[in-house]
């Protein structure tokens, strides 16, 4: 859009990119962005408008399409993932349903991970179903039964790395050479990790799905979500369908998630550093059957992960307590700085049952094979003291044993 891009060296870094770039000029000299609320823009005369509405002109012109927050917050995120183009939207779920609105069509086929997200799932095999859309599902971690799973009508390959809940790594690299020698492209949610440390793009991936809910705000205010790829994809495949169907971002949450991506490398790293420790605890404590974290040298792909992102694991993880649902509910209502919620990312730890809440629309055969057990718990670590985090586990898990 109508923006001037600020004049940044080349070779900046990530964390100058986070605080610097989208930052658009100032007409009164203030050092943040400013909010524009505004449902629509001004033209000097009729005969610019109409030139602006015919996209003979660039302009903003409507906020359901087009705002400068939106904007700043687009080319901020992009700069970080190393794409040229970002489309906001107004939540995670509905990036993706822009993206396959976007790109496939009646009689096209998807091959999607068993482990995304439950929603996911289910916009693939029964919303995206009833319009001829068919998607195959097949294991996070088997190449091969990716590769089986291609066929002549195969358009996009999706999944998400690490899983949640059960931080399963996949291969990126070997799934975008796959997809692209099926003329595919691969897709790939990044949520978990966020550009502070996994960047899917170096490893051959063509797109890359955010929910902004999550580290990119990093402080649980708002939803918002965006897709991160090439400029031409944006604009010719998502951008007209966004002006018809209006996913929109408001400027008020762009704003917000703006600003949380000028702190996110500080946030995630000292989060991840927290969740490694919490992980290795859990592992020694009796009441604990399993701990799932990428940082482990348990965790089965812990080699991959630490490759492709950048060597740390990532501030979520996930544990079976033993025992089922009765005793993953009581380690979880013993809690008292945790918060029993469905989110993660943010700076205040939040701890799930998967089962029954993010994955609960799932069914149980589904769940089954995605790993999601009842005695699971996910951890979403935030900023608090670890000690204090120990302790709060330690109340319920204690009891278990």
């Amino acid at each position: 859009m109508s923006i001037p891009r600020p004049n940044l060296p080349a070779d900046a870094r990530l964390e100058t990119l986070a605080v610097r770039d989208g930052l658009p000029a100032s007409r009164w000299g203030e050092n943040s962005e400013a909010l524009y609320l505004t449902s629509c823009f001004v033209h000097p005369d009729a005969a610019t408008a109409a030139a602006r509405f015919a996209n003979e002109e660039d302009a903003y012109i409507y906020s359901r399409f087009s705002n400068p927050n939106v904007t700043i917050m687009e080319r901020r995120l992009a700069a970080l993932e190393g794409t040229s183009g970002c489309i906001g939207t107004s939540s995670g779920m509905s990036a993706i349903l822009l993206l396959v609105m976007g790109l496939l069509k009646s009689g096209d086929h998807v091959v999607c991970s068993q482990s995304v997200f439950g929603s996911t799932i289910k916009l693939l095999h029964g919303d995206m179903g009833k319009f001829g859309v068919e998607s195959s599902f097949v294991s996070q971690t088997d190449v091969a039964q990716w590769r089986s799973a291609i066929r002549p009508n195969t358009k996009l390959l999706f999944v998400e790395t690490p899983t949640n809940p059960l931080t399963e790594v996949c291969d990126i690299q070997a799934l975008a050479d796959i997809a692209h020698d099926a003329g595919a492209l691969l897709v790939v949610d990044n949520c978990m990790c966020s550009p502070a440390l996994q960047q899917p793009v170096k490893f051959g991936a063509d797109i890359v799905i955010h929910s902004g809910t999550k580290f990119l705000d990093g402080q649980g205010r708002v939803v918002a979500g965006a897709i991160c790829a090439s400029e031409d994809l944006v604009e010719q495949k998502f951008v007209p369908l966004m002006r018809s169907c209006g996913m929109s971002l408001s400027p008020f949450n762009a704003w917000v998630v703006a600003k949380g991506l000028e702190t996110l490398s500080v946030r995630v790293k000292a989060q991840s550093e927290a969740a490694l420790q919490l992980a290795r605890w859990l592992e020694a404590h009796p009441a604990v059957d399993r701990v799932y974290h990428p940082g482990l040298a348990s965790h089965p792909q812990h080699a991959l992960a630490m490759k492709q992102q950048s060597g740390i694991g990532g501030a979520v993880l996930a544990f079976n307590v033993r025992g089922a649902r009765e005793q993953a509910f009581s380690v979880i209502d013993a809690t008292r700085v945790c918060s029993i919620a469905a989110n993660f990312g943010d700076v205040r730890s939040i701890i799930t049952h998967p089962a029954s809440t993010s994955h609960g629309r799932l069914s149980e055969a589904q769940r089954q094979a995605a790993g999601i057990v009842q005695g699971m718990i996910r951890l979403g670590v935030g900023l608090e003291n670890l000690d204090d985090l120990k302790t709060d586990l330690a109340r319920g898990l204690d009891a278990l044993v």
